[in-house]
């Protein structure tokens, strides 16, 4: 079962869970840095990991954010020393980890946290109209659902506590070109222009509007584990 959290952004749902002010973070899959930026802003020492070379070069590019430090690298090869840092996140990032490797990024996480540690692990779901929209042209249902059952099979053996929730997200988008223009630019995930534009895409996207724009809904699944096992 699922704690039911309501409808929140990523780092309000983040800290009703855990504080974050303060303490030492890795997250894993950082893409842009986006999250990373804020998570500095509300007192964290950020670490922020990118495997993709091209978006990792422009986030080391970007200026400088205070408490926040970009790399490169991959989940499975986290550059920190041993029980060092108080928290590893995963935004969104972990169902994008090459199968092979879930197992070996979730037990990294372990390795680099301190005794007390959490792992916080926030997916998206299989439902919700935002999954209908881009299962045509971006099918996540496997991965997504790889990445969940990882979680059961190499990081709840890890840790002494283990706590489930779920928060809902209402994903907006302008028009459909600003959709369209949004997933066929991202360097670490483009998706060629053609895929998205097609009828059934259009129409699940038509059947979304309303009188502040295209909102769909996104349920938000966390995974949180504390307390290495010794």
């Amino acid at each position: 079962m699922r704690t039911e959290l309501g409808e929140l952004g990523d780092l309000d749902a983040l800290e009703k869970i855990v504080p974050i002010a303060g303490k030492k973070l890795i997250e894993a899959g950082c893409a842009a840095g986006d999250t990373a930026r804020r998570l500095a802003e509300r007192g964290a020492d950020v670490l922020a990991v990118e495997p993709d070379a091209a978006q990792a070069e422009k986030n080391r590019s970007a200026s400088a954010t205070a408490g926040v430090k970009f790399v490169e690298a991959g989940a499975q090869a986290l550059p920190a020393e041993d029980a060092s840092v108080d928290g590893v996140l995963f935004f969104r990032s972990l169902h994008h980890v090459p199968r092979a490797l879930m197992d070996a990024a979730l037990t990294e996480a372990a390795r680099v946290l301190k005794r007390n540690g959490f792992l916080y692990v926030a997916e998206p779901g299989l439902d919700g109209s935002h999954f209908a929209l881009m299962r045509p042209f971006n099918d996540e249902f496997e991965v997504r659902t790889l990445a969940q059952q990882a979680l059961m099979r190499a990081a709840a053996p890890l840790f002494e506590e283990a706590a489930h929730y779920v928060y809902m997200q209402r994903p907006k988008h302008d028009n459909f070109d600003a959709m369209l223009n949004k997933f066929s630019s991202l360097s670490y995930n483009p998706i060629a222009r053609e895929l998205i534009d097609q009828p059934e895409v259009r129409k699940n996207f038509e059947a979304a509007k309303t009188p502040d724009g295209y909102v769909f809904e996104q349920p938000m699944l966390v995974n949180f584990y504390r307390r290495v096992r010794s």
